[in-house]
This record gives C-alpha cells, sequence and structure tokens, in this order.
C-alpha cells in the first residue's frame, strides 16, 4: 500500500483513499466460482482497506453504526456485509434495510412522503380514491400503492422485537470472533 495520506482531524481514514473504498471491485464480495483474477483483486483491495480503516480513530463508531444502527452496502469499518450479518447473527440483532421507498415517488420536487402520513390519510378518508390521496399528498398513485401494500404485510404498530443493543464493546468482540473465523477458514481453504 502507498504511503498514509494525510487525515482531517475527526474525518474518516477512508476519505482521503475515494478511489479504494469506491472502487466497483471491492463493493461486493466475489462468489467461490468466480475468477481467480477477480478473486485476488478483491482481495488485494479488502486489505488495503482493512489497512486504512485499521489506522482510523472513527473505526468503533463507524464499526458499531454499520452493525447495529444500519444496513450498509459493501466495505466498511474493515467488514464486508457478509461479515456484518455474521456478527448481527451472533449478536442476535436484525436491523431493517433503508427504507427508500420514502424517497421514492416524489413530485416536482417537493418533500418525501412519510408511509404513517399515507396510511393516516386512507384511515381517516377510506372513501376517497387512492388517485385523490397521492393528489393531497403530492405524490405518485404508485407510491401511495407501495405504501400501503407495506403496511398490509407489516403494519405500522407490528415492529421489530424490542432488544435492548448491544454495546461497543459487545460488538468489537463479535466482530473479532468473526473475523477470526473468516481467517481460520480461509487457510484451511488455502
Amino acid at each position: 500500500m502507498e504511503p498514509q495520506r494525510y487525515v482531517e482531524p475527526g474525518q474518516p481514514a477512508c476519505a482521503a483513499y475515494p478511489e479504494l473504498f469506491l472502487d466497483p471491485a471491492l463493493e461486493t464480495e466475489p462468489v467461490p466460482s468466480a475468477p481467480a483474477r477477480v478473486r485476488r483483486q478483491h482481495a488485494a483491495l479488502a486489505a488495503a482497506a482493512t489497512e486504512v480503516c485499521a489506522s482510523c480513530p472513527l473505526l468503533t463508531a463507524c464499526l458499531y453504526r454499520a452493525v447495529v444502527e444500519y444496513d450498509v452496502a459493501g466495505f466498511v469499518a474493515g467488514t464486508t456485509e457478509r461479515q456484518r450479518s455474521a456478527i448481527r447473527d451472533l449478536l442476535e440483532i436484525e436491523v431493517e434495510p433503508e427504507d427508500l421507498d420514502n424517497l421514492a415517488g416524489v413530485v416536482g420536487g417537493q418533500r418525501t412522503v412519510d408511509h404513517d402520513e399515507v396510511v393516516r390519510l386512507r384511515k381517516a378518508h377510506p372513501e376517497e380514491s387512492l388517485e385523490r390521496i397521492a393528489r393531497r399528498l403530492g405524490c405518485s398513485l404508485s407510491t401511495v400503492k407501495r405504501h400501503l401494500r407495506k403496511e398490509r404485510k407489516q403494519p405500522s404498530g407490528a415492529s421489530l422485537a424490542a432488544r435492548p443493543r448491544p454495546t461497543h464493546t459487545e460488538v468489537r468482540q463479535a466482530t473479532a470472533e468473526v473475523l477470526a473465523e473468516n481467517s481460520g477458514s480461509r487457510r484451511a481453504a488455502a
């Protein structure tokens, strides 16, 4: 890896290496049947990114957010998506994926449409057409339908079971365990 770049105080180390962390080859782990060249390229990028992450003063906070608060994609805090999923399994936690539906269907650059607002309006005006509700909200008909389908599948009152969030220490311990298992399986495969 090249010499360490300057990072502004309080900024993540990855910000100094955008070409590394935004490389499409690092974004998704290759499948085992991928060509050796692709697997080697990913491994080299992951090793370089892991080194950058290890030097970052924000590593613990970044790891905690990526495991406990947000279901993010790509290589984050020295971990892959698969590793973060294994860490969550070990900690017995679930993280809801980002709800990008709230950002979809906005008409004319207006505000985003809140799921609860769609449901509330439908309950308050059951006789109104969905088109009328969409006009009231300033969104598309498909957005209203999508939110109502989502509500039928999982009513707003039914959320994931309330479980206390793990501590930063518990997340670090689970991460160390998962990473140790991964490195052991790589050595066994070699």
